[in-house]
């Protein structure tokens, strides 16, 4: 064959004329990354206050959500509009929480997540470790006094445990210092990745105490002399979060400010068992974004005269990805219903977030290479999931240690202390 006639035969190749595309009516569940219906899994009031929460994600956070996270900055015009929307400590009881249950607020941090998972931590450090920490281990009058404006959003809480020489080993290896003189602690060390330290107003703060060398938490006021957050630059991910290496000089803390049922590293734990869970919802809701991002993005795209949805290569990895989604949706679900019973363990948490955040990163990848070149551009939405999905896979806990917690509890060994 000549290299003309071969010029010709690819021509002719390119002209092909595709068979008319059989159309079906698209399942609802499958479109909105609900193929097991689990938000069904909630009773109706419940239910509306989901589609509530959905559909202000959609009006307010939605159409800001790429241009905050390409600025590295954060919404706080948002802030007034979130007590209307009644989300913050939802799993929680008294002191005027919702008591909607561990279910309901992890299925709203996946709608939060679906359109922005940097919103979605934010609310999570807040709304989880924040409140968590004064809920399961502050006193009686600390409950009273702090929580109440932190349910309004009229205080806002950051978190402080991780170091920046200590991450997986934080239950010994804290370099964080609390030394006792009289009613006053003094705290001395450095905290790194705490998100939301560079505006909260209480920042809970996990020392070692030089006296008996057990973990105590300290809740540190905003602007305490001594205390002074630096936000951390040149983050590719979960980059509206405001995280923070916080430096620590000799920030006093009244003995009223110290989290009074916080005596050791469990009581710490404790806390994160249940935000952990919270961090899986929020994968599970990243993974949909991107999903529904992509399967939109199918359906406009055409090559070959026809959208490129038709294609069986690109169906394939688009039931890949509902799927893995909807095994991280039906684990986690149960896993909140444990919780709810007050029989979820630090294992069953850490294998549910080992889970979701695994297949998270599969499900963004899958939903960046349909999109090809287009997939690293914010205009189609799935380079931010794509971003923010290693973030997730990583804090609260990596897929590692997880897996090492999940290991322990099956074989009876552990691997790593």
């Amino acid at each position: 064959m000549t290299g003309q006639q071969q010029h010709d035969h690819a021509g002719q190749g390119q002209e092909h004329e595709w068979p008319a595309v059989t159309v079906h009516e698209a399942d609802p569940a499958a479109v909105e990354a609900d193929f097991y219906h689990v938000r069904e899994t909630v009773g109706p009031e419940d239910q509306e206050l989901l589609a509530t929460v959905r559909d202000w994600a959609r009006k307010s956070l939605a159409p800001i959500a790429d241009d905050y996270w390409e600025r590295g900055e954060f919404p706080h015009e948002l802030i007034p509009q979130l007590p209307e929307l009644g989300i913050a400590g939802l799993q929680f009881e008294g002191y005027g929480a919702p008591s909607r249950g561990a279910l309901v607020a992890g299925l709203v941090s996946m709608e939060l997540s679906r359109v922005d998972p940097s919103f979605a931590t934010f609310h999570g450090v807040h709304s989880g470790l924040g409140i968590a920490s004064v809920m399961e281990c502050g006193s009686e009058e600390q409950k009273q006094r702090w929580i109440p404006e932190m349910l309004r959003w009229e205080r806002l809480a950051a978190f402080a445990l991780t170091e920046p020489g200590v991450g997986s080993g934080t239950s010994r290896g804290l370099t964080t210092t609390a030394r006792r003189e009289g009613d006053t602690w003094v705290l001395n060390g450095r905290k790194k990745w705490i998100g939301n330290a560079t505006f909260a107003d209480l920042v809970i703060v996990w020392a070692k105490d030089e006296a008996d060398g057990e973990v105590k938490g300290f809740v540190v006021q905003q602007g305490a002399e001594g205390f002074t957050p630096h936000r951390i630059e040149g983050k590719v991910s979960l980059r509206t979060v405001q995280n923070a290496e916080i430096e620590l000089r000799d920030v006093r803390v009244p003995e009223a400010d110290r989290l009074q049922e916080a005596n050791s590293f469990r009581d710490t734990a404790k806390v994160l068992r249940a935000t952990r869970l919270g961090v899986s919802w929020n994968a599970v809701g990243c993974a949909m974004g991107a999903y529904e991002a992509a399967r939109a993005y199918t359906l406009e795209r055409e090559q070959f005269g026809k959208p490129i949805a038709a294609f069986q290569l690109v169906q394939d990895q688009l039931a890949r990805m509902l799927a893995d989604i909807t095994a991280c949706q039906t684990m986690n679900v149960r896993a909140a219903q444990l919780q709810d019973a007050g029989q979820l363990t630090d294992q069953q948490a850490s294998m549910a977030k080992m889970f979701s955040t695994t297949r998270t990163r599969e499900v963004v990848a899958h939903a960046r290479e349909l999109l090809g070149g287009n997939g690293i551009l914010l205009d189609h939405e799935v380079a931010r999931f794509w971003a923010d999905a290693e973030a997730l896979y990583s804090y609260e806990g990596t897929r590692d240690m997880n897996s090492l917690i999940v290991g322990r509890a099956a074989t009876g060994i552990s691997a790593f202390v």
